[in-house]
């Protein structure tokens, strides 16, 4: 009897040895599973659902965009030479209603945004050659070169100087610029074009006019602060909002750059 006793208190022993371990087991698995299930994004509609802001790439905030017509404004009806076409430029021919707007863009997916030739709007697609990379290299042929001097006018369509812009159309070259504007082309990478060509030239081109504002975006990048010193002047800065520098540079001012040697 005492033996089987003992097989009975051992068998007894083990069952609920057994049903302990099943039961912590089941607490592991349980605890281990529910928050993968709920932290998981595709089950949560706020983080799957993409919204509106995720479509649309604004590149101007409200207040620069005000800062830009106001200048426009002062001067409408005007010559308004852009280098860029984003989506918020395409308000601006209305915004210069009765004046003459170009848009200058590298990319032909953009050209399709607004049709040319009416209502004093051309858009023109040009072609750059240089690269972002070869910004620093470019700026020390321009400071060396006299082809490169901002006293040589808007040149020919065959200047040595190999930061110009060759290719642009004979309206653009022919006409005397109010406003230029310069928010391209892309300069976001360094195999990007990078717009030290599109400042120069909007150098270039507002000292053949009368009294020129050059305006430029993105002057928290280092090229289009580098370029916008050297070929714009610090002096002729005459006002500022977000990321745009106006510059307004008299045809009659000294053409050398206080920074070229």
């Amino acid at each position: 009897m005492g033996l089987t006793k003992r097989k009975l208190i051992l068998v007894l022993v083990f069952v609920l040895v057994g049903v302990s371990l099943l039961r912590v087991l089941r607490i592991t698995i349980s605890t281990s599973y529910i928050p993968i299930m709920v932290s998981s994004p595709q089950l949560d509609p706020k983080i799957s659902k993409p919204t509106p802001s995720t479509y649309h790439n604004k590149i101007l905030s409200d207040k620069e965009l005000r800062f830009l017509s106001d200048i426009i404004l002062q001067k409408a009806p005007c010559n308004l030479l852009v280098f860029g076409l984003e989506d918020e430029y395409l308000k601006l021919p209305t915004i210069n209603k009765g004046g003459a707007t170009f848009f200058l863009e590298d990319k032909p997916e953009k050209l399709i945004k607004m049709k040319g030739n009416s209502n004093g709007t051309q858009v023109f697609r040009i072609r750059y050659k240089t690269s972002a990379k070869e910004a620093y290299k470019l700026l020390k042929h321009a400071r060396t070169h006299s082809s490169c001097s901002l006293r040589s006018g808007i040149g020919t369509r065959t200047s040595k100087c190999k930061i110009a812009l060759t290719g642009l159309p004979k309206e653009v070259l022919k006409s005397k610029w109010d406003i230029i504007v310069v928010d391209g082309p892309g300069g976001d990478g360094p195999e990007s074009p990078g717009r030290m060509g599109a400042i120069y030239m909007a150098g270039v081109l507002a000292r053949a006019g009368n009294g020129t504002n050059v305006v430029v975006h993105d002057v928290d990048r280092t090229i289009e602060k580098w370029f916008s010193w050297e070929f714009l002047s610090e002096k002729n800065l005459v006002s500022s909002k977000g990321k745009f520098w106006n510059f307004r540079i008299d045809q009659k001012e000294n053409l050398v750059s206080s920074k070229t040697s």
